[in-house]
């Protein structure tokens, strides 16, 4: 079958054809904007995922550091503790006052007081710290006290009169009420 066009429907096809094309770009232009505007926000989504990842390792990796850290300054703490309480007991020990009437053993180094032990065994231990010999001792007997190089004394605490007085010498009255 034959058909024919006229010239004014010819035109009018041409028209149409051209409206179409020009909506084809338009809509072809939308569509490339819009897929711009995706890809950028992907990028940027992409690009803080990226760093994100990269703040959460670096933070994991300082929160494991601080948990070293806590864990040695944990054990240094039951360290201490410890030793705070070993060394409260020692001073509570070393604190407490004597017992009425205690004896207790008073170092002389060529007559001059050095220290003071609770017994003969402790200052003779103390003074082999000293590099004294343990089977070096000898008793005072007639000589005297400064020419001997270490000599264990015995002395009690009289609580009473809050002094101390020797084992060997009897307790003396002060003259006069004098103290």
């Amino acid at each position: 079958m034959i058909r024919i066009i006229t010239r004014t429907r010819l035109t009018a096809l041409q028209q149409e054809t051209d409206q179409a094309r020009e909506r084809t770009r338009e809509v072809q232009a939308a569509a490339d904007a819009a897929y711009a505007r995706h890809v950028r926000t992907a990028d940027g989504l992409s690009a803080e995922a990226v760093a994100a990842h990269l703040d959460a390792v670096t933070a994991r990796a300082h929160a494991e550091d601080l948990a070293k850290v806590l864990e040695r300054t944990q054990a240094e703490l039951v360290q201490t503790q410890g030793t705070v309480a070993e060394q409260a007991a020692r001073i509570e020990e070393l604190g407490a006052p004597a017992p009425a009437d205690a004896s207790m053993v008073l170092l002389l180094h060529y007559g001059e007081p050095h220290s003071i032990h609770p017994d003969k065994p402790a200052a003779y231990a103390y003074a082999a710290t000293l590099g004294v010999p343990l089977n070096g001792w000898v008793s005072v007997g007639e000589r005297p006290v400064a020419e001997l190089r270490w000599v264990c004394t015995p002395f009690i605490y009289d609580a009473g009169r809050d002094h101390f007085r020797s084992v060997a010498a009897p307790a003396v009255e002060p003259l006069g009420g004098a103290a």
